[in-house]
């Protein structure tokens, strides 16, 4: 196995859930999840099962996740997002704003907390009652020093 493969923990719709690694550019095939599982054999698993697939650092620790929600705006780019899945579960995340980016089946997600276990979700479209986008964040544009000062602005107050 190529030292590529991420480690996943599935969480299915049924409250079930698999540990195991999947390929990250190809892990989605024919509405199936391809997943290498931890006694070596290839399992596929239909999206329609699955409530999401939680990219973790460790199998030991949890993929349940610490906060939901963020505490305050963003600070990174990206699309701020709220998911309501089907069992009226609620989670915000970061998407990259450039759509093109994202899959047909579902959506990568950073989770609120980038320090805990997981580090990113794949959420199936089959798992969501709505998808709302918070904000828009993007990069702050600071003004430029010891530009030229445009001359069509008329001095409004004189020191």
């Amino acid at each position: 196995m190529p030292s590529t493969h991420k480690k996943v923990i599935v969480r299915k719709m049924d409250r079930d859930s698999v540990s195991g690694y999947v390929a990250p550019a190809q892990f989605v095939e024919d509405g199936k999840l391809e997943l290498l599982n931890t006694a070596g054999s290839v399992v596929g698993i239909d999206l329609r099962e699955i409530k999401g697939v939680y990219f973790v650092r460790e199998f030991g620790d949890s993929e349940s996740l610490t906060r939901k929600t963020f505490t305050s705006r963003p600070r990174s780019e990206g699309l701020w997002v709220r998911l309501r899945f089907k069992d009226n579960e609620v989670l915000e995340g970061l998407m990259p704003v450039d759509l093109l980016q994202s899959i047909p089946e579902g959506y990568l997600v950073n989770p609120p907390d980038q320090r805990s276990n997981t580090q990113r979700i794949f959420v199936p479209r089959t798992a969501l009652d709505s998808l709302t986008v918070l904000a828009v964040i993007g990069a702050t544009r600071r003004q430029r020093k010891g530009g030229p000062s445009d001359a069509r602005q008329v001095p409004m107050f004189e020191e």
